[in-house]
């Protein structure tokens, strides 16, 4: 029955599919008609649920002047992908779309004026979308070699969160020893990557809130540790009357004031995520409204007075729209040199295959994962993830309730350690 399901699958597939083929693609796009080569990816159809995703045939893109063509083995997923997927960000692009910012993988082709690097080097690259696919094209300011004992897994685990964490912590508060620092979602990639970066500056204190069932894989990571439901502001001031010198925040809401009136003077408050905006499985105004009315109004009078800095950082728009790949360059060699000193280790969480990625998506969503979700483009698929991935009703719907669904989380795919 599952195989049968999902030939008659395939074969919708490719009839539905067929226009979001044409749309959609990174690079330029490759030769047409007979000629044309094409690969797999994940299409978002349109924004909303899981079901908007799906894995279709595409036309394999080819690198333009000062771009490098790509064979992908592995992506990131990271919750700004879950937000993409709802549109629950500014200016979204047209749909259908490709989605991924991340990858690593082979050089399979130069495009012109491309010096540094050769067909066959094994790299990590930051794609403006497109990356969730066999093959994409990017600019050569966005690719970085992989040391030799990296995985192609750990590669894709690396840029989107290191950098961060690092651009952060170093550049935008200037951690140093003896200095605090709160971060949420601590089991989540970014707060694993801030963690140990912290651990490179001597005697740094980290507090860190994260899901109780997550405590007890990453206890020995952060200094204190509480449930993301507790009352963490009266739990860091029992242990550090003047609160902390750094808070980094990617829920956004109420704990933009709670943050605030934990720094210390001359601390600094990062937003970097609103992840308290997603609830359900598609956007909805409710918890926009809701997050955005219990933003403390900030008074930039009041920052004076108390020597509070207030800041906010993205990753991506600092890569595609304010065009500084020269920072993020000199960036990712000092995290690569702590790489290769033993210091830094991306944490991967689990495997899925491309048609897996509506379960990956979903254990993003319930804040299942410890460390990053990768999508192994190269990996089979169980016949059952297969099967709900790419099938959908006559109405090319599929919205089930997917909340406190445990099916999926017993049969994910873990690394083994």
């Amino acid at each position: 029955m599952a195989k049968e399901g999902a030939e008659k699958a395939e074969e919708t597939e490719q009839m539905i599919e067929k226009e979001a083929a044409e749309g959609g693609g990174g690079g330029s796009s490759g030769p047409r008609g007979a000629d044309a080569k094409e690969m797999r990816a994940v299409v978002l159809s349109a924004f909303g649920g899981l079901n908007k995703l799906r894995v279709s045939k595409k036309v394999m893109p080819e690198p333009q002047e000062g771009e490098l063509k790509i064979r992908v083995k592995a992506c990131g997923l990271n919750f700004i992908d879950l937000m993409v997927r709802q549109g629950n960000i500014d200016n979204p692009p047209k749909t259908p779309l490709v989605p991924g910012f991340e990858c690593s993988g082979i050089i399979e082709a130069l495009g012109d004026n491309v010096k540094g690097y050769e067909i066959g080097d094994r790299v990590m690259a930051f794609v403006n979308y497109n990356a969730w696919a066999e093959v994409v094209c990017t600019p050569l300011e966005f690719v970085y070699k992989i040391p030799d004992d990296m995985s192609f897994s750990e590669a894709a685990a690396f840029p989107m969160n290191f950098v961060t964490a690092y651009v952060m912590l170093f550049e935008v508060a200037n951690l140093r020893e003896g200095m605090s620092v709160l971060v949420h979602s601590a089991g989540g990639g970014v707060g694993q990557a801030v963690a140990q970066l912290c651990s490179t500056v001597p005697d740094v204190t980290v507090f860190g809130t994260a899901s109780s069932f997550k405590h007890e894989a990453i206890k020995d990571s952060v200094t204190h540790l509480f449930d993301r439901n507790a009352d963490y502001v009266q739990e860091v001031k029992k242990i550090s009357a003047d609160g902390v010198d750094i808070v980094l925040d990617c829920l956004c809401g109420e704990n933009t004031g709670k943050g605030l009136s934990l720094l210390k003077p001359l601390g600094t408050y990062i937003l970097y995520g609103s992840s308290n905006m997603v609830t359900g499985e598609t956007k909805s105004f409710f918890s926009f409204a809701k997050s955005w009315w219990q933003v403390e109004k900030v008074n930039p009078i009041k920052l004076y007075e108390e020597n509070k800095v207030m800041a906010g950082f993205s990753l991506l728009n600092l890569l595609f729209k304010q065009g500084r790949s020269g920072l993020i360059q000199n960036v990712m060699d000092k995290l690569l040199k702590l790489y290769n000193e033993k210091k830094i280790k991306p944490l991967v969480d689990s495997l899925w295959a491309l048609e897996e990625v509506k379960e990956a998506m979903q254990r993003i969503h319930d804040r299942g994962n410890i460390g990053k979700l990768i999508l192994d483009v190269e990996k089979t698929p169980t016949p059952l993830m297969a099967n709900d991935s790419t099938e959908t009703s006559e109405a090319g719907e599929e919205e089930e309730d997917h909340e406190g669904d445990n099916e999926n989380k017993e049969r994910m795919p873990f690394i083994q350690q």
